[in-house]
């Protein structure tokens, strides 16, 4: 009370000074001992009440400040017309929309609604009671989120009766969260490709950003900061125009939307499927999508929507389109040129340009095309072939001036084999005479004659000849020779030089019997 009054006096003797005296407002503020700022409010608060001085006399302390400080209204909750917070919450999931922009378009429409403090208050704390896979924001077409759920799926072999547990992919989108699963006999690399493949045709599009898990199918070294992508996970990525992105190790809140979808699948999906007995993966991958459709068609708890209205009209349209064509399964792994200029890849031999002996190349391999790459620039291509030792050369990987680069020739080789004895050079000119291309059986020769090494080269010597006995025209068995050590046994000279002498027994009846 006795503030309230010594307030209502320092007014009035602004009121004075002001009127009376003349002075101005910073001289009233320094004789009052308050700010300018103030001593303008009082001043401006009392014209608007009309009030002049000397104030009339009747006019005490609590009618003055009810004329200067009219109590404010307090305006229903009702009549502030706050927008719906299921509005608020898809709105921000659209790309640039925040929610100082949406509330200044309520403001526009509601001039004496919340103010933008209220405003986000009553937001926040809305989206405080709903999940934390629900709470996280994400911007239509963002965020993928992939994963293999912990539970498995029992799919039983008709004829035998055995048992082989199915793998079940989950995807789910970040901003809709409309999901995906299929089931997989596996997840090794093929699988988990191809469920993504599979994801992006049932999506329709492609998310920004593919978020997996950090399993060794996906990522090849995990790290907190930069994480060692698989390069045929990474191939996916560019051929779709995406990019991964693993979560970080040991942040499950980086994956809390896919954990939260894998958990209602087994709840809503695998568990409705319990007592289902399945003979077959199409089987079961059919019992799925019929479990999938009525969860994404299923209304969310605290949301008055379902995952796929979300998704048709937030989501969708803000997704990469597909390209023609889908993804086609392709490996890579590193080669060596040999000295023949070929790599061996699934123990087939292909042909790269000459130049590059001795080269680590990149080798790109899908179910029909090998693809050689030499710094990120392709070198070769051919068809693929699944013939084991063979080789496949192309005419321009030859050159004509191409012995004047190689460091090994036919006739050097030949000369080396010299040295070992005329068995060891007749077996090394067999393998060089008898290929399309001499230095196809450059491998072969270089095998051969690396074994004087290890062995002797009498004993090597003595292995040839025996192979050219038995015509073992290869290293596998000149290097069999060795390791059995029948070389030593003398086995050519005892089949070469001993006669076999007629057996003498009263059983043996002899040629004569017979005539």
């Amino acid at each position: 009370m006795a503030n309230r009054r010594l307030s209502m006096r320092k007014i009035k003797e602004v009121l004075r000074l002001h009127q009376e005296i003349g002075l101005s407002e910073r001289q009233i503020a320094k004789s009052c001992g308050i700010s300018r700022s103030t001593a303008q409010d009082y001043l401006k608060r009392a014209q608007r009440a009309g009030l002049s001085w000397p104030l009339p006399s009747d006019l005490d302390d609590a009618q003055l400040e009810n004329l200067l400080f009219p109590p404010i209204q307090p305006i229903a909750p009702e009549n502030r017309g706050m927008p719906s917070l299921d509005y608020l919450y898809q709105e921000l999931k659209k790309k640039s929309v925040t929610l100082q922009l949406l509330w200044c378009e309520y403001k526009q429409s509601n001039p004496g609604g919340y103010q933008y403090s209220q405003f986000c208050k009553r937001y926040q704390k809305w989206v405080d009671k709903l999940d934390i896979c629900l709470r996280q924001q994400y911007r239509a077409g963002e965020k993928l989120f992939v994963d293999y759920a912990g539970q498995t799926i029992p799919v039983q072999n008709p004829l035998t009766g055995q048992i082989q547990e199915a793998y079940l992919f989950v995807a789910a989108l970040g901003a809709s969260h409309y999901t995906f699963a299929e089931a997989t006999f596996s997840q090794d690399l093929p699988s988990w490709i191809s469920s993504h493949v599979h994801a992006f045709e049932f999506f329709g599009g492609v998310a920004e950003i593919l978020i997996p898990d950090n399993t060794k199918t996906a990522v090849t070294h995990p790290s907190r900061y930069e994480p060692d992508l698989n390069p045929t996970y990474r191939d996916l990525a560019q051929y779709y125009g995406t990019v991964v992105i693993p979560a970080r190790v040991a942040k499950p809140k980086d994956k809390a939307k896919v954990e939260s979808a894998v958990l209602i699948v087994e709840r809503w999906i695998l568990a409705a499927l319990r007592n289902h007995t399945f003979f077959s993966l199409s089987e079961l991958n059919q019992a799925l999508s019929q479990k999938l459709e009525d969860l994404n068609n299923r209304s969310f708890q605290k949301l008055s929507t379902t995952r796929r209205a979300l998704f048709e009209t937030l989501e969708k349209p803000a997704l990469k389109p597909l390209p023609e064509k889908p993804y086609e399964y392709a490996e890579w792994k590193k080669a060596r040129v040999n000295i023949d200029y070929h790599i061996e890849v699934d123990h087939h031999h292909y042909s790269v340009p000459y130049q590059l002996i001795k080269e680590q190349v990149d080798v790109r391999l899908t179910s029909s095309t090998v693809e050689v790459l030499f710094k990120n620039r392709r070198v070769a291509s051919h068809t693929r072939s699944y013939q084991k030792g063979k080789f496949t050369t192309l005419n321009e990987h030859l050159s004509k001036s191409h012995h004047a680069y190689l460091e090994w020739t036919p006739s050097r080789i030949i000369r080396w084999a010299s040295k070992y004895g005329p068995h060891t050079e007749k077996l090394i000119t067999h393998l060089l005479e008898n290929n399309i291309h001499p230095h196809h059986g450059f491998r072969s020769c270089l095998g051969i004659l690396r074994l004087g090494k290890s062995y002797s080269p009498e004993r090597l010597e003595a292995a040839c000849a025996l192979a050219l006995h038995i015509q073992g025209y290869s290293y596998k068995s000149v290097d069999s020779i060795l390791k059995t050590g029948l070389d030593r046994k003398n086995v050519l000279l005892e089949t070469r030089d001993q006669q076999t002498k007629p057996i003498s027994h009263l059983n043996v009846r002899g040629k004569d019997y017979y005539q």
